[in-house]
């Protein structure tokens, strides 16, 4: 369906006719109709498939349809990462361009000069407020923050908030929300706990799936069964045998990530590191010189698996397993984005068979294992049932170097 037929407000066409789309995708297309109906919405997509546009789009047509008054806010979008709140604030940006509907990115991690810039944007009233739980209560707490007029309420990548810890933030904010309003809640997944939370927040819902738990058909997957002290070179391997522009490497820990962003740079590589111990400011100074080509490898922890748009990425490497099937679909769903393919590969140890074999039910079929290069030496067999019986189905620290991979730790606010 091409944008045209959808309805949409002349400003909000221009501003998607500015920015180069034409057709909807899938989840737009069923989205945007829905929402326009006034109906809330529960929607299951995988990432790059259009969502943010989904909800942005119907929002901006319906804040220009009910007239726009500029001590209101209007709609609020609630993000499990700061990251994301400036994803959707640029994309909000370009297609608001023509029309005078205002947003404001609301998160954490900045300077008290920052804080002050966003209680003067809450108090003049940006008609869409994008935020981060933690730092939305900190506004809201202080009473200057006017909510009685807000008719949209929009949870994105609920899944992720939730398996952040952020039940409790997200039912204390909508504490100060009027009763009657829309709510659209957008998620990767559909477990239980997200269907409990519509049932608490929803009315009725209309039901969107699209896609959902699949990595997209594009990424040609493949993995490697490695031992620890092999995952280094494997890497310096895999990033030589190309000329690769664009490559990111996922850690699960923030040591394993310094670690190895070390250890590549000792190996000639243009690599930087990003985690949750960065400033924003030095984040997005990472992420704007690898979207420029000046880094060709970043050595990310999670923080980059959801809610990050960056085109054109060739490769993504797994240095360490994902904890669960959807962090693995959502790290290599950073490839192969709009109509582009992409590589994604995983390094597999001993420790991490059966996690990945669990992976692998998920995906409904299994990843292609490829053998090492000669000059890496041979890996260990790649026999999941075994390694559960060896480990009692625990994580136990892999053979080798034994200093790359970090402690796990239960998943918290900070990737």
């Amino acid at each position: 369906m091409k944008f045209s037929e959808t309805g949409l407000h002349p400003s909000v066409l221009e501003g998607i006719e500015a920015m180069g789309f034409e057709e909807a995708t899938p989840v737009q297309e069923q989205a945007i109709p829905v929402i326009l109906e006034g109906k809330d919405v529960i929607a299951s997509a995988q990432t790059g498939t259009g969502k943010t546009a989904a909800f942005l789009l119907p929002i901006i047509h319906k804040i220009l349809a009910d007239g726009v008054d500029n001590d209101q806010i209007k709609a609020l979008v609630i993000v499990p990462t700061r990251e994301l709140a400036v994803q959707i604030d640029q994309q909000m940006e370009g297609l608001s361009y023509f029309t005078n509907v205002g947003s404001i990115a609301v998160y954490g991690g900045g300077d008290g000069s920052s804080f002050t810039r966003e209680k003067q944007a809450l108090t003049t009233g940006a008609k869409m407020i994008i935020g981060t739980p933690g730092r939305l209560i900190a506004h809201l707490n202080m009473g200057y923050v006017k909510m009685d007029t807000l008719e949209y309420l929009i949870l994105d990548e609920a899944d992720r908030m939730l398996d952040m810890g952020f039940h409790d933030d997200i039912m204390k904010i909508i504490s100060f929300l009027p009763k009657k309003r829309q709510n659209l809640m957008f998620s990767a997944t559909m477990p239980k706990k997200i269907r409990d939370l519509a049932n608490t927040i929803l009315n009725d819902p209309e039901e969107i799936s699209i896609a959902i738990s699949k990595p997209a058909e594009r990424v040609a997957q493949g993995a490697f069964s490695v031992y620890d002290n092999q995952k280094i070179p494997l890497v310096c391997h895999l990033l030589k045998a190309k000329n690769l522009q664009s490559v990111i490497v996922f850690c699960s820990t923030k040591a394993s990530t310094k670690q190895l962003a070390r250890e590549l740079k000792s190996h000639s590589f243009n690599v930087a590191d990003i985690h949750s111990d960065l400033e924003q400011q030095e984040r997005e100074h990472v992420l704007r010189q690898f979207r420029n080509r000046k880094l060709n490898v970043l050595v990310a922890t999670d923080i980059l698996s959801r809610g990050i748009d960056i085109e054109d990425i060739e490769v993504v490497v797994n240095f360490d397993v994902p904890s669960d099937g959807e962090d693995y679909i959502h790290r290599i769903g950073r490839t192969a984005r709009a109509s582009s393919t992409g590589v994604a590969f995983t390094l597999i140890n001993p420790d991490d068979q059966y996690n990945f074999s669990k992976i692998e039910e998920l995906l409904g079929e299994p990843v292609t294992k490829i053998r090492l290069p000669e000059e890496i030496g041979e890996g260990p067999a790649y026999d999941p049932k075994n390694q559960k019986r060896r480990y009692s189905g625990g994580r136990g620290r892999g053979k080798g170097s034994g200093g790359y991979r970090g402690k796990r730790k239960k998943r918290s606010g900070k990737s």
